[in-house]
């Protein structure tokens, strides 16, 4: 797999984990849904029931920036397996064009969205380094 496959199956995939830190130091890994352009990756906080309005990655994000996304393909055929992943640095955005860009690209992606567009804080990701490796 070269770059631009990774990168090709990076922005395909319907779900990723975001691993961040929480601020006093311990991990804190959950799944999301995204949308990616460029060197830019979006996740929206939608209106799926949640235990708290405060969402732990957010506030991770605020405190410690440094965050990775993570997307993989698992299946019995070891040859098939991969994983692509984006380091960044987040930012929380409650408004403004960044957030706005993110819910149009999540919009597009996810029909879901189309019919009703998520409305909370974006997490803001500008992608630092991209990884990635392949079984075959």
């Amino acid at each position: 797999m070269d770059r631009r496959e990774a990168r090709s199956r990076f922005e395909l995939a319907r779900v990723a984990r975001l691993g961040s830190v929480r601020p006093e130091g311990g991990p804190h890994l959950v799944p999301v849904v995204f949308a990616a352009a460029g060197e830019t990756v979006y996740s929206v906080v939608d209106a799926k029931p949640k235990r708290s309005p405060h969402l732990q990655r957010l506030e991770n994000a605020r405190s410690e920036p440094r965050v990775s996304l993570l997307v993989d393909h698992y299946e019995e055929d070891w040859n098939a397996l991969w994983w692509v992943r984006a380091d960044g640095l987040a930012v929380v955005q409650t408004e403004g064009p960044d957030r706005d860009r993110g819910i149009h690209l999540l919009a597009g992606k996810y029909p879901r969205y189309a019919e009703r567009p998520p409305d909370g804080p974006a997490l803001v990701i500008r992608v630092t380094r991209w990884r990635w490796w392949s079984a075959s």
